[in-house]
């Protein structure tokens, strides 16, 4: 064995294990951050690359979808809701909820859908998911106002404090975005045991890709 074999062994190795390969992660950019870091996300952090721009370390994003599959499969589907405000998020999310039947606010997020029970579309969900904190402040206030538990996909310039648990990744890429929701639909529904392989989660991510 060729010590580029054993090297290319070795890194198999590390990624079994994991959803899909660092390669796949890098090629969707789920890595690529942003020029700005808070301190809430230092530890997601691989480097800082020549341009300014801050690497997030696919390998503990890959940690986080598991984990947070197996945190949101305890709920009920109806009790779920996913929000985005972000373009190019709004695709990938309403194929998360079609796969599992969850709630979903893809665009504007109308004051009120959380805390106001006369507003049009009042909900009273168990579990928020929201695609970028920033955008979705509203919901994320809301939220603390009824003190639900919150997942969020973070990139390196969010702030984590009312966010119970960090999907660390780039969360404005149409690419990476269509890729970290499709993984967490295929491992939500593994958990829930309605798939007992990969091979049967049919869908591909770019049915999760939203349009340019």
């Amino acid at each position: 064995m060729t010590e580029e074999q054993q090297s290319e062994e070795e890194e198999k190795k590390q990624e079994e294990g994991m959803l899909v390969s660092e390669e796949t992660y890098m090629t969707a950019g789920v890595h690529i951050g942003t020029r700005q870091k808070t301190a809430d996300m230092k530890n997601f952090i691989y480097k800082v690359r020549n341009d300014g721009l801050y690497i997030i370390d696919v390998t503990k994003t890959d940690e986080r979808i598991k984990y947070a599959a197996k945190f949101i499969a305890k709920y009920d589907p109806s009790n779920v809701l996913v929000v985005s405000v972000r373009q190019y998020g709004q695709k990938p999310i309403r194929k998360l909820a079609e796969h599992l039947g969850f709630h979903v606010i893809a665009g504007r997020f109308r004051p009120g859908t959380l805390t106001n029970p006369n507003a049009k579309g009042f909900l009273e969900p168990e579990l928020l998911i929201v695609t970028d904190p920033l955008a979705d402040s509203q919901a994320l206030q809301e939220s603390r106002n009824i003190d639900i538990p919150v997942v969020g996909l973070c990139d390196t310039n969010n702030e984590t404090k009312f966010i119970d648990l960090v999907i660390p990744t780039n969360n404005k890429g149409r690419r990476a975005l269509a890729l970290v929701y499709w993984l967490l639909a295929r491992e939500i529904l593994k958990e829930k045991g309605k798939i007992s392989s990969y091979e049967e989660f049919q869908p591909t991510v770019e049915e999760f890709e939203a349009e340019i």
